[in-house]
């Protein structure tokens, strides 16, 4: 079994400097919080859990709550699930994967039972009802997502009313006034869901500043739920020529429809989504898009938890920049013959 002390010699640092790495109780510098992580995973090694739960009283067990809904992209809520498992490792907690919809319920047997030391929650509603009970306790917690009153709460997410504002902004930069929302299932909006929602307000908010007019249509996803959407927003808007699609199951049964209505990407209609990098650069269209950074947010989440652990205050909000890409699926508004 590796130690400690092998690790140290292998990183050229000191003991108590993996140690604190470990741990979280000082700063250390980034360069060499690196070059002990990276020894950390060529070595395999791993803290004696049981040693440090004895001495500290706890249990180096981070939950994580991350309903896996069937109206919901689980690759990138798995994505974010694998980055914060990876941190957390490097903090020397194990994590405890909580994938039911409990919601209160959940909350209250990780703090009742003393399973996890702190919590990490996913899929945030706006007005989440498990948000009084994370108030209430001296648990540590950190939201993966916004919800609408971020008091005394820890967040960390994609800045999504930016995101929305970004999208609307490169479509009317390109000359098109008549634009649609492809957006999340139906039941999404209906539960308030925090990035769904902040989306569409950034979008809204933005569109009426620049004069643009604006459909919003949720989606199921799929071809058939796409294709009646579709017809739809071309009934009710025919001039519409650019779409905003906040939905990767949507994404491919849009740009298939759209050839097969006769319609070109992007000389007639231009298409802007909201999703991680590797499904806009993998559609039949490489797809401008706005990146949703899932290791990024997992990462920083157990980041913001660990400082938690290790008595810093709640109430932090850390909001990630949207940064758009332009790839080959957006372009100039066709002229009105």
């Amino acid at each position: 079994m590796v130690t400690l002390a092998e690790v140290a010699r292998h990183a050229g640092v000191s003991a108590s400097t993996v140690s604190y790495v470990l741990s979280g109780k000082r700063s250390i510098s980034a360069g060499t919080r690196q070059r002990v992580e990276r020894s950390i995973a060529e070595l395999g090694y791993h803290p004696n859990a049981g040693a440090r739960a004895l001495a500290s009283s706890r249990s180096n067990i981070i939950a994580l709550m991350i309903p896996l809904r069937t109206d919901m992209y689980v690759p990138v809520m798995m994505e974010i699930a694998i980055a914060v498992t990876t941190r957390a490792r490097t903090h020397g907690y194990d994590v405890l994967l909580l994938t039911g919809e409990e919601g209160p319920d959940a909350v209250r047997r990780v703090t009742g039972s003393g399973l996890a030391d702190a919590m990490i929650l996913m899929d945030v509603e706006l007005d989440d009802e498990r948000l009084p009970l994370l108030r209430a306790t001296e648990r540590p917690s950190v939201l993966i997502g916004l919800p609408a009153d971020t008091t005394g709460l820890t967040c960390v997410d994609l800045d999504f009313g930016a995101t929305g504002a970004l999208c609307a902004e490169h479509l009317a930069m390109l000359g098109h006034r008549d634009i649609a929302v492809i957006g999340e299932a139906p039941a999404v909006y209906e539960r308030h869901t925090g990035f769904a929602e902040r989306t569409l307000d950034g979008v809204r908010s933005r569109s009426r500043e620049l004069g643009l007019r604006l459909l919003h249509r949720p989606c199921e996803g799929g071809y058939d739920a796409m294709a009646v959407t579709l017809a739809r927003i071309f009934d009710e808007r025919p001039s519409t020529t650019g779409f905003v699609v906040q939905n990767e199951s949507a994404v491919e049964p849009l740009l298939a429809l759209l050839r097969q209505q006769g319609r070109a990407v992007p000389e007639d209609v231009s298409v802007v989504a909201v999703c991680p990098d590797q499904v806009a650069t993998q559609a039949s269209v490489r797809l401008t898009s706005v990146s949703v950074p899932a290791q990024e947010m997992g990462r920083s989440a157990v980041e913001h938890l660990v400082a938690r652990l290790n008595g810093r205050e709640a109430g932090e909000v850390d909001l990630i920049a949207p940064r758009l890409t332009v790839r080959a699926s957006s372009g100039p508004a066709p002229v009105s013959s």
